[in-house]
This record gives C-alpha cells, sequence and structure tokens, in this order.
C-alpha cells in the first residue's frame, strides 16, 4: 500500500482516484477546486480531502493529477500552494491530464529540482474506461520511475506503457487524438450515406463490422449515432481542446495532417449547433442538420 495523492475530481478523475482507494488498497487524499466535490468523494470512498494541492501530497509516495489544460496543470502543480510544494524527495507526480509534450517536458524539469520524479500520463477511454478501471495509459518519462509507479496505475487502467522519455505521452495521447478524429468522421459519413441510401443501418453494420471497415468506433457507437442520440462519451469541448493541442504541435514539427485540421473545423461546426457537451460521435448531427 502506497500514501497517495489525486487532483482534480472531475468525470475522470472522480473514478480514477476511487480505483486507487478500493483496487488499489491505497491510502488516498484528495484534492479538487470545488471543496464540496472533494468531501463527497472522501465521503463515498472512505479516504481524504485537503483543502489544497499542496497538503493533498505532503507526504505522498504518488501524486495523481487529472486536470483541465496546461495553466489548470501548472497552477495545482508549480503555482501556489501546488502539489510540488508539498511533496517529499524520490516521490512521483503523475499527470493524466491530456496537456502539451512542452508542459510534460518544464514539469519534469521542474520536479527534478525539487529532488521529485515526472511521468506524464494521459489516458484514453473516455468517463466509461475511467469508471470500469480500464483506461489505456500512454506515459512519458524515466523507466525506472516508471516502473515503480506502475503497479499503482495498473488500479484504473487495462493497458500501461512507456513511450519514451517526458513528453512522449502526450505525444502518443496526441496521436491516438488523430486516430480518432478521423474514424468517427468516417463512420459519420457512411452511416449518413447509408441512410441517404435508404439501406438497414444494422444489417450493414452487422457485416462491414467483421471486416476492414470495423472498429472500436463503429462497435461501440454505431447504435446511439444511428438514434441521432450523443451523451455517451467524450465532449465535443474536451476533443476540440486536444485537436488543438495536436495541430499546435504539428505546426512545430512539421506534420502534415490535412483530415485532422478539417475534422478539427467540423467539431467547431457541432458546437455552434449546440453541442459543446454532446459526445464525439456527433459529427453525424452536423451532416443531418
Amino acid at each position: 500500500m502506497a500514501k497517495v495523492a489525486f487532483i482534480g475530481l472531475g468525470v475522470m478523475g472522480f473514478p480514477m482516484a476511487g480505483h486507487l482507494k478500493t483496487k488499489g488498497g491505497h491510502d488516498v487524499t484528495v484534492y479538487n477546486r470545488t471543496a464540496e466535490k472533494a468531501a463527497a468523494w472522501a465521503e463515498k470512498f472512505s479516504g481524504k480531502s485537503a483543502p489544497t494541492p499542496a497538503e493533498a501530497a505532503a507526504g505522498a509516495d504518488f501524486v495523481f493529477v487529472c486536470v483541465g489544460n496546461d495553466e489548470d496543470l501548472r497552477s495545482v502543480t508549480s503555482g501556489e500552494n501546488g502539489a510540488l510544494h508539498g511533496m517529499k524527495p524520490g516521490s512521483v507526480l503523475i499527470d493524466n491530464t491530456t496537456a502539451s509534450a512542452e508542459v510534460a517536458r518544464e514539469l519534469y524539469a521542474a520536479a527534478k529540482e525539487k529532488g521529485v520524479d515526472f511521468i506524464d500520463a494521459p489516458v484514453s477511454g473516455g468517463q466509461a474506461g475511467a469508471e470500469n478501471g480500464a483506461l489505456t495509459v500512454m506515459c512519458g518519462g524515466d523507466e525506472a520511475v516508471f516502473e515503480r509507479a506502475r503497479p499503482v496505475i495498473d488500479a484504473y487502467a487495462r493497458m500501461v506503457g512507456l513511450m519514451g522519455p517526458a513528453g512522449s505521452g502526450q505525444l502518443t495521447k496526441m496521436v491516438n487524438q488523430i486516430c480518432i478524429a478521423g474514424l468517427v468522421q468516417g463512420l459519420a459519413e457512411a452511416l449518413h450515406f447509408g441512410k441517404r441510401a435508404g439501406l438497414d443501418i444494422e444489417k450493414v453494420v452487422e457485416v462491414i463490422s467483421k471486416g476492414a471497415a470495423g472498429s472500436w468506433q463503429m462497435e461501440n457507437r454505431h447504435k446511439t449515432m444511428n438514434d441521432g442520440k450523443y451523451d455517451f462519451g467524450f465532449a465535443v469541448d474536451w476533443m476540440r481542446k486536444d485537436l488543438g493541442i495536436v495541430l499546435t504541435e504539428a505546426r512545430r514539427n512539421g506534420a502534415k495532417l490535412p483530415v485532422t485540421a478539417v475534422v478539427d473545423q467540423f467539431y467547431g461546426d457541432v458546437q455552434a449547433m449546440g453541442g459543446n457537451r454532446w459526445d464525439t460521435s456527433s459529427l453525424l448531427a452536423r451532416l443531418e442538420k
């Protein structure tokens, strides 16, 4: 059993912290910007809460963070009363936020200055994956540190991999989001075409999902998409944030991402339709408006 802190109890962090307590059996203290949510977590999981990130991190062996973006991340780690101010030498800061590779490298260096280790560890699998403890975790950092942290991360993961040095986890998450953006747009167009052609979508998917066209998105989202229901996962606002990170990195490294750039604009159209909190499969709604 390790002493663990978890900072950020959103739709992902709340259940992830819960798995660290229940499945991992760790001693968990949480912090959330809205104190009521931290208190609710502590009551539900018989854990503890703290009034600041630094106090939550005090004495912890592992400190997890899952917040909104780069600036949120800087605030709760290196800002006033941030976790790094409370962490003990030799402890590990593990960031589950989907953020830039730049901030990951920045925090790696800041942690090292304080005698603390750092791993960027963004996740994939959405709210359902977090609730089921079945996330895919893409890590960047030092191998020895990763091996120390992996048994703890396993509490909320089905797959954990070290992708390279600091920032590599975030870069891998960018690859993940590039793949998803193209797949969902392709599925949306396919379903739109099939419906316009008068085909029975269930029969079509039953056949083509067993061949080269099959994907997780097809298996798990085609029914809800066909029914026009878009409240089953990762929100459009979050996807646009992630694709913004991807496109910024692509401008830096020279990668050409024409499809990703166009799909990002399509998600902007969905936002304009009022679909900010719809899930990413709502690209079909744009085609059918």
